[in-house]
């Protein structure tokens, strides 16, 4: 008899272990859009590399009972209807609690007004315009904006050079890093001779670089979406000449990007940018982010600055995750954003503005060189820890 109740009690215990498991546990779906087709498919892939890389090393640092769900879908390129109709579904379909990834500011711009409507809180991993944050109360920036490291660069150029060219992909991310340049070069003195947008579909370089070399500017600046576009128009700088022809190149991080940068040859020597990020840096925090990127990716591999800002968007939403104790609610998810701050970084100490919700970033001016025969985005100076986004610094009411 007594082993019989004894029996019925454990069975009833373990019953209502079984019922109540599910009502304790919590899953958090994250809808991560990211190019993973097309012509930028190497950008969406540095967001899936961090992505992956934080979930492998954290995804399981969570309160007892809360797991994390990623939800990938493709974009397939700078197509802000696909990025609508993908985001639309994870919305109301898939019902995520948190959007993030996303390579192209159009896109961007494209989720964030979805994003308002539901209540859902999107983190930009990589997406830059400035502007697309206005009307968006429910996202935040983790990546940068251009000028950030366009109007420093700006500011250091004219203490070099006296005449500059601008040189942009034409869509918003270059002007308004053409923008953030020109403003800075112009208050330290300097002249811009002249300016060229470059169309971002399958781009020619070599007739631009040629109206370049023949306004016989001291210094070109230049952007581009990174990867690819980069590396030819580096190319193409080289195979004119430019550099013997003592046009100095210069730009932001997108021009010499790490994952990008041995594929560039020698004519990528000497180019000077302003960026967050060096996959060289020897800071100890990214000093062991790099040997736990190539550990896993392959001991030839730098992460580019792309796997940083997706590594740095998953601490933060875990943050988020972790101080709601896995209950999460849009409003307090964007108030906890907002109080964000790292100093294990791989790029420094990052945080996000709460009057802005935009990124907090360090700015480094780097120079490619050789270290140990491989090319390298060496940092030569601190150029600031904390940089907010001087557009909006320039532009709020005094």
């Amino acid at each position: 008899m007594m082993r019989f109740l004894i029996n019925r009690v454990s069975g009833a215990v373990l019953l209502a272990l079984a019922v109540c498991a599910p009502l304790h546990a919590q899953t958090i779906k994250i809808g991560f859009i990211s190019t993973f087709s097309g012509p930028g498919a190497a950008q969406g892939d540095q967001l899936d590399r961090g992505v992956k890389l934080y979930m492998k090393l954290h995804g399981n640092e969570l309160p007892p009972g809360v797991s994390v769900e990623i939800i990938r879908r493709d974009d397939t390129g700078a197509v802000p209807d696909a990025a609508k109709r993908v985001a639309q579904e994870l919305i109301v379909r898939d019902k995520v609690q948190f959007l993030t990834g996303v390579v192209w500011t159009p896109n961007a711009a494209a989720i964030a007004p979805l994003s308002t409507e539901a209540k859902v809180p999107f983190i930009s991993m990589n997406a830059s315009g400035a502007l697309i944050m206005a009307k968006a109360p429910y996202m935040a920036r983790m990546s940068f904006t251009l000028w950030q490291s366009a109007y420093p660069l700006g500011h250091w150029a004219a203490k070099h050079y006296k005449r500059a060219y601008t040189a942009v992909s034409d869509y918003a991310p270059g002007h308004e890093a053409e923008e953030g340049f020109i403003r800075g070069f112009k208050e330290g003195g300097g002249e811009v001779v002249g300016t060229v947008r470059i169309p971002l579909a399958n781009p020619d370089y070599i007739p631009y670089m040629q109206r370049i070399k023949d306004a016989k500017p001291e210094a070109l600046f230049a952007f581009n979406p990174a990867g690819k576009a980069a590396t030819a128009m580096m190319k193409a700088y080289g195979d004119l000449g430019l550099a013997k022809a003592g046009i100095k190149y210069i730009g932001t991080g997108d021009i010499t990007t790490d994952e990008e940068l041995q594929n560039m040859g020698d004519e990528a020597l000497g180019v000077t940018t302003v960026h967050h990020y060096s996959a060289a840096a020897e800071r100890p925090a990214n000093k062991a982010f790099v040997a736990r990127y190539q550990k896993e990716f392959g001991a030839d591999q730098n992460p580019g600055f792309m796997v940083v800002d997706a590594w740095d968007t998953m601490d933060a939403i875990f943050t988020a995750i972790r101080e709601q104790n896995g209950k999460v609610d849009p409003e307090r998810t964007m108030e906890l954003l907002k109080k964000y701050s790292s100093n294990n970084s791989p790029r420094g100490t990052v945080s996000i503005d709460p009057a802005t919700r935009e990124v907090i970033n360090p700015e480094y001016l780097r120079e490619v060189r050789r270290v140990n025969g491989r090319l390298a985005n060496v940092e030569i100076e601190s150029i600031s820890q904390a940089i907010k986004d001087p557009l909006k610094e320039l532009t709020q009411p005094k």
